[in-house]
């Protein structure tokens, strides 16, 4: 800053000196002119008239830089306050998560105190019945352990807390080793996900198996031939069904979370791990056929497959070839930049991020770009407004002044949909500075005024139809029957009216899968055991699961 105040304060004093110097130039044009017998008056006010316009123009171009210098200080200061912002943030954030950590150290210290506690009463009346002449048989600890695991079907030990599960039927499963029946019940109870899915990895720890458990749950998850099942009549019982098995894959991923590597390599055996990798060797080649544009981010089966592999921590590089070509299948997903982090692929997200672009997914990119700490590579601001440009564009098959109301519309309705979301996402990046909302919102409003009048008036123009008679005769337009009898209106209405078919299932809504119980997790496993789960984060329209 002082180089730069000294440069300013030198060319200042340069253009305080031209005035003395214009007034040097003339007199020695005044000399020269007396030497010569023709007079030069008209030439000296043009050189006088030309030397202060350059004086004015250098004037006027030092304030300019100095406005200039004044505003870049400024933006520069408002960088470090955000900053500082952001800095205070995230110290607040590692703050508030000891306090939590300190929290559960100090239940867990009160349990075991409790449970050694409870342990000296048990040896106590031990003690005294033998001596009483009761003969008495002692169970070794872990078998007194694995009995407080499972007490009566509703209560299990987790992180050695005992706590009542709201579904007792879950431990039940497990124990019985029921995969079928455990996938019946989570569908039978979507409207207890959240409970389901905080209680799922407690109740793992009921199964002798918890892997080969879960392993079991993805059978049918790809429709085998000949089999029974309508795609097109089922599908939203498939989609339940995939939801469901990325769902225990996630909670058994948990589990292996807060276990240490001893424990790991019980649950993950090597058992367990080659039925894995046969089955992920079995789902690759389906993963050819997904398309980038059908998917729109959101493939269940590309995230089943990358879920499995993060689980059950498959090494090999048969199934680790192209992973990254996935990522923008599931880039809607509120799990993709955990399970990216986790498989390895940060170094791949800049490639990932150029072909979202270049498909139109942009929200998509720019929340990948700040998930990985891209921004300055892949300018938000820039990828948004580049969105929207795109939004408003007329199809290229549409001529101009020949497109059709419906094409109109069409391309009002893109547009209020990408104000929308681009809305959405600069809220939730805080963005606010560099992209203000007022305008956007004003044109939403706008947009959404248009298309209610546009509404109205089709409501308005549209033509009633007759209403048919009870005989199946439109009014006016058919001979008058007046013997109608009462089997006639019966039938009518049965073939007009149809009961409505049973609600058989309901995947539920796309974030029914958002992990609430789980926080930033930190994977401190082997590296061929690796446990996973996904924190919550979601994009655009909200990250669907």
């Amino acid at each position: 800053m002082e180089d730069s105040d000294s440069g300013s304060d030198s060319v200042a004093m340069l253009l305080e000196s031209t005035t003395s110097k214009i007034q040097q130039l003339q007199k020695a044009f005044a000399e020269l002119e007396s030497q010569r017998a023709v007079t030069l008056n008209l030439k000296w006010k043009q050189i006088e008239e030309h030397f202060h316009g350059l004086e004015k123009s250098l004037k006027r171009r030092f304030t300019e830089l100095e406005d200039q210098e004044k505003e870049f200080e400024m933006k520069t200061v408002q960088a470090q306050k955000v900053l500082e912002k952001r800095r205070a943030a995230v110290v607040a954030k590692e703050d508030a998560s000891l306090t939590r950590l300190q929290e559960k150290r100090d239940v867990a210290v009160i349990a075991i105190s409790n449970a050694l506690k409870k342990n000296k009463n048990v040896r106590v009346e031990c003690e005294s019945e033998s001596e009483s002449g009761t003969v008495i048989s002692e169970k070794p600890v872990d078998a007194v352990a694995s009995e407080s695991e499972v007490v009566g079907g509703k209560t299990l030990v987790a992180n050695n807390d005992v706590k009542p599960l709201m579904n007792p039927q879950l431990a039940k499963f497990c124990v019985e080793m029921d995969a079928s029946g455990l996938h019946k019940f989570i569908s039978d109870n979507r409207k207890n996900l959240a409970s389901i899915k905080e209680e799922m990895p407690i109740a793992l720890k009921a199964s002798r198996d918890p892997g080969g458990l879960v392993l079991d749950s993805l059978n049918g998850f790809y429709i085998a031939e000949g089999s029974n099942l309508d795609v097109k009549k089922d599908s939203n019982l498939l989609v339940g069904l995939r939801r469901t098995c990325i769902m225990l894959m996630e909670c058994l991923s948990v589990l292996l979370a807060n276990l240490d590597a001893s424990a790991v390599t019980k649950v993950i055996t090597e058992d367990v791990k080659n039925r894995a990798k046969g089955i992920a060797q079995e789902w690759k080649p389906k993963l050819d056929d997904l398309d980038l544009d059908a998917s729109n981010g959101n493939s269940l089966e590309a995230h089943a497959f990358l879920q499995l592999v993060a689980t059950f921590g498959i090494d090999s590089d048969s199934i680790h070839e192209d992973l990254s070509k996935l990522i923008p299948m599931v880039s809607r997903r509120h799990q993709a930049a955990d399970l990216c982090r986790f498989l390895g692929l940060s170094d791949k997200m800049p490639g990932v991020i150029d072909v979202l672009v270049n498909n139109g997914r942009h929200i998509d990119a720019v929340n990948l770009a700040f998930a990985f700490e891209l921004t300055e590579q892949f300018s938000p601001v820039t990828l948004l407004k580049s969105y929207l440009a795109e939004a408003v564009k007329v199809p290229s098959t549409v001529k101009a002044g020949n497109s059709s109301p419906t094409t109109q519309n069409d391309v009002s309705d893109k547009e209020l949909s990408a104000l929308k979301a681009v809305t959405k996402c600069i809220e939730e990046h805080k963005l606010e500075n560099e992209y203000p909302l007022d305008p956007l919102q004003k044109r939403i409003v706008q947009l959404e005024k248009a298309k209610a009048e546009k509404k109205q008036a089709t409501e308005v123009v549209k033509p009633q139809s007759k209403r048919p008679r009870a005989n199946g005769v439109v009014a006016g337009y058919g001979p008058r029957n007046t013997t109608v009898t009462p089997t006639a209106d019966k039938n009518f209405y049965a073939a007009r009216y149809t009961p409505p078919t049973q609600y058989m299932y309901y995947p539920g809504p796309p974030e029914n899968h958002v992990h609430t119980f789980i926080g930033t997790t930190t994977y401190n496993m082997a590296p061929n055991h690796g446990p996973y789960f996904g924190n919550g984060f979601q994009y655009q329209a909200p990250y669907l699961h």
